[in-house]
């Protein structure tokens, strides 16, 4: 299994950042503790005030490490202050300064020249059953990342979530059919009113074909979607060969996955080999990071707060609900789902192998509603509480993001199916913790 190299310690990324432009941030709260050491038991240095300019030098867990005018370093935790979107890339010289510490997992090696995954692309590549095969291949099941929380210290936390979606009860049978099928109904009135030139029957037909589906219907659509669509995005680009991380990623994915209202689903992570920062979470439970933002995290509990969002994604059933809309918008086919099972040779399964077939792995690039986006966020807060982390995290990741500039070509397609960086960032400090805030003191 190849390993991983470690980043620089942060005695080491200090000497190195001063041939390097330290990273400019502004004190975002009323007024921000300053302390002698990356801890809360340590002597406060200094108290700054709101929109006072400071200079990060590193970055230690969640606390990053001020360059002080005295000399001595001082640290405030990562929300205290907002580090200032990068106008462009500049190397690696902003990662660098935000890489120290603990961090040791990976490091982005590819700033520029990125071609990312297009639409285009993701619509015109064919299913790729091998590299599917892999990525089913490394999934793990929720005792083995139950083992691995317990190396880590991890405990589960009883969180309550108002916003996540609550387990839909599925009833273990087919649909019910009608008293007066729906074709026999249409065929009817359509004869009835034909002699007044009005094509009734066709029109109802049509409606027959959007009549609201069952718990299990929905159910056997999403898992069927998400291998035809996951097989597709491999299509476009393969899994990024390296074992421990694909193993990595799908241990610490189950394991904040289980904390979730939906722990049944067949969750499958992988890591793709692209130096983009990205991530795409297909219907059912597959979940996909690009190599270029899984070398950008620091910690499990920060590739955590990744998938954390992804997997609110596949909670919410946020993108097949886009397809389910496009569905109904789309009469061209009858698409009405009965004596459901799941499977390949299922209805189900057929129907998500025409629609992969017709788009491809596209819904991926389609920019959800900004509301949606936000509730992932807050998901992925309370799925890192629940998992015994730090919520906080997510916080540091999308500083990250920020710190890699606004014209980041490794950024292209997130920014264009994500709010602004810093509107996610404002929605944050104006949610607050509420409950969550107990946690954030979690190392």
């Amino acid at each position: 299994m190849r390993s991983i190299p470690f980043i620089l310690s942060a005695a080491a990324l200090l000497a190195s950042s001063l041939n390097a432009t330290e990273l400019p941030a502004v004190v975002h709260k009323p007024a921000a503790d300053v302390y002698a050491e990356p801890r809360f038991d340590s002597p406060k240095v200094a108290t700054l005030q709101r929109d006072t300019a400071v200079r990060i030098s590193a970055q230690q867990g969640l606390w990053y490490q001020l360059l002080m005018s005295a000399g001595a370093p001082g640290f405030v935790r990562v929300n205290d202050v907002r580090v200032t979107y990068a106008g462009a890339e500049d190397g690696e010289a902003n990662l660098r300064v935000l890489m120290g510490g603990k961090a040791g997992k990976g490091r982005v090696t590819e700033t520029a020249g990125v071609r990312g995954i297009e639409e285009s692309d993701l619509k015109s590549a064919a299913l790729n059953e091998g590299q599917l095969n892999a990525m089913v291949g490394h999934r793990v099941d929720a005792s083995a990342a139950a083992a691995y929380a317990a190396e880590q210290d991890w405990q589960a936390t009883a969180v309550a979530y108002a916003g996540e979606a609550k387990a839909a009860r599925k009833s273990g049978k087919p649909p019910a059919e009608p008293a007066v099928s729906k074709s026999e109904l249409a065929k009817s009135v359509g004869g009835l009113l034909g002699s007044f030139g009005v094509n009734v029957g066709t029109k109802l037909d049509t409606a027959a074909k959007v009549v609201p589906k069952s718990e299990d219907e929905l159910a056997a659509e999403e898992i069927a979607l998400g291998p035809e669509i996951a097989g597709r995005i491999l299509g476009a680009r393969p899994l990024w060969d390296d074992a421990s991380a694909q193993q990595r990623v799908n241990l610490v994915g189950r394991w904040v996955a289980s904390q979730t209202s939906r722990p049944e689903l067949p969750w499958t992570f992988g890591v793709i080999d692209t130096p983009e920062v990205n991530a795409f979470a297909a219907p059912g439970g597959y979940i996909l990071v690009t190599r270029g933002l899984y070398q950008l995290l620091s910690s499990d509990s920060e590739l955590a707060a990744v998938l954390g969002h992804e997997i609110s994604h596949c909670v919410q059933r946020d993108h097949y609900n886009v397809i389910h809309k496009q569905e109904l918008a789309t009469v061209g086919k009858d698409q009405a789902v009965q004596n459901v099972t799941v499977g390949n040779d299922s209805v189900a399964g057929n129907y998500a192998r025409r629609y992969a077939e017709k788009n491809g792995a596209a819904i991926m690039l389609t920019s959800l509603d900004r509301e949606a986006e936000y509730r992932s966020d807050e998901a992925a807060e309370f799925y890192l509480a629940r998992a015994g982390m730090n919520p906080l995290t997510l916080y540091a990741v999308l500083q990250k993001l920020t710190a890699l500039g606004s014209e980041s070509a490794s950024l292209a397609q997130l920014y264009k199916t994500h709010p602004p960086l810093d509107g996610r960032l404002d929605r944050i400090d104006q949610r607050g913790y509420g409950a969550l805030a107990t946690f954030t003191t979690r190392e």
